[in-house]
C-alpha cells in the first residue's frame, strides 16, 4: 500500500498539468524562484568583486532555499497526515511539470500564423525563446518555436519527471531551481559569463543523462506517431553535439530528423550574433504545422517518461521500504 501511495503525487501532478496547465492568476513557485535569483543577482553584483564567487554563492543559496522550503512543507504535511502530504506533494509535482504550458505557449505562434498575423506570432515566440526575434521572418519564427519545444521537452518536461521519480518534489525543485538559474543567468556573454558560470555548469551536469534518455524516448515516440524515426535516429547520431551546450542538441536533433526539417543556425542574442551549426537536413521547408507535430512528439515522450518514472519509483521505494 505504501508503494502505491508513493507514486500518486507524480501521477496526479502530471494529470493536473495536462488538464489545467500553469494557473497564471496564482503565485507560481518557479516564478518565486526566479524572483529569488533576481534578488541574489543584485546582491552578488553589489557585494562581490569576483563575480564567479558571487555566482557560486547565488547557486548555493538558490538550491538550498528552493529545495529546503518544499522539504520542510512536505515533512510537516506528512507528519500531520499521509493524505495531506500526498495532496501537498501532488500540487508541487503539478507546478513542476510544464507540458501543457509549453504546448499552449508555442501554439500561440501556430494560431497567430493561422490568422496571418506575423507580428502576433513574433510577440508570442519572444515569450518562449531567449534569442532576439525582431529580425526573424515567418520561417525563422516557426523554427524558433519548434526548437524551444524540442529543447524543453527535456528541460521542462521529462527531466523534472525523472528527478521526481528519484526524490519526489524536493529533488524536482532542486532541479528546477538550477534549470531556472541557467535560463536567467547562464548566458556566455560579458554580463553573465562569470556570474552564471557555476549555475550553467551545474545545469549541464544535471541535464546530461536526462537529455540523452529523452532523445532515445523521442525516437521511440516518433515511431509510435508515424514520424520519420529512422531519420530521427540518423540525425541524432550525427548532430547531437552541434550546440554550445552539451545537452540541447540531443532532443533538437531528434525532432529535426523526425520532422525532416533543418533547425538551429545563426541567431542573435541581446544584439550579438552567435554563429551556430545547423541541425538536421533541409529536406523540406519548415511549415506552421510542424509546431503541432513537435508538441505531439513532446507529449508522447512525456507520457512514456511518466510511465517509466512511475515504474522506477515503484521499484525504488519497494527496495527501500
Amino acid at each position: 500500500m505504501e508503494k502505491i501511495l508513493i507514486i500518486l503525487p507524480l501521477a496526479i501532478g502530471f494529470i493536473l498539468d495536462s488538464i489545467i496547465g500553469d494557473p497564471y492568476s496564482l503565485p507560481h513557485p518557479i516564478r518565486l524562484i526566479g524572483n529569488l535569483i533576481s534578488g541574489l543577482e543584485k546582491f552578488a553584483r553589489k557585494n562581490f568583486r569576483n563575480l564567479k564567487i558571487g555566482g557560486l554563492i547565488l547557486v548555493i543559496c538558490t538550491v538550498i532555499l528552493s529545495s529546503g522550503i518544499p522539504f520542510l512543507i512536505l515533512f510537516i504535511s506528512y507528519k500531520i497526515s499521509v493524505v495531506l502530504g500526498i495532496i501537498a506533494e501532488s500540487i508541487m509535482c503539478f507546478y513542476l511539470t510544464a507540458a501543457k504550458c509549453l504546448k499552449d505557449e508555442s501554439m500561440k505562434v501556430y494560431k497567430a500564423f493561422e490568422n496571418n498575423d506575423t507580428e502576433k506570432a513574433r510577440k508570442a515566440v519572444s515569450m518562449i525563446v531567449g534569442r532576439d526575434t525582431d529580425i526573424l521572418d515567418k520561417n525563422g519564427i516557426i523554427r524558433a518555436a519548434v526548437e524551444t519545444v524540442a529543447e524543453n521537452t527535456s528541460d521542462g518536461v521529462t527531466a523534472p519527471l525523472m528527478y521526481m521519480s528519484l526524490g519526489g518534489a524536493v529533488l524536482g525543485f532542486f532541479y528546477k531551481s538550477v534549470n531556472t538559474m541557467d535560463s536567467m543567468i547562464g548566458y556566455k556573454n560579458e554580463k553573465y559569463a562569470d556570474l552564471g558560470y557555476f549555475g550553467a555548469k551545474l545545469d549541464d551536469v544535471l541535464n546530461y543523462i536526462p537529455s540523452r534518455l529523452t532523445a532515445v524516448i523521442m525516437i521511440f515516440s516518433a515511431f509510435i506517431l508515424g514520424y520519420d524515426y529512422k531519420n530521427a535516429y540518423k540525425i541524432w547520431q550525427r548532430d547531437r553535439r552541434k550546440h554550445a551546450s552539451p545537452n540541447s542538441a540531443q532532443t533538437e536533433s531528434v525532432c529535426a530528423g523526425a520532422l525532416n526539417v533543418r533547425l538551429a543556425g545563426d541567431a542573435y542574442y541581446f544584439g550579438e550574433l552567435h554563429k551556430k551549426e545547423y541541425i538536421g537536413d533541409n529536406i523540406r521547408e519548415i511549415k506552421n504545422d510542424d509546431i503541432k507535430s513537435a508538441n505531439k512528439l513532446m507529449y508522447m515522450s512525456a507520457v512514456i517518461t511518466l510511465i517509466f518514472s512511475i515504474i522506477f519509483r515503484f521499484i525504488l521505494w519497494g527496495v527501500i521500504l
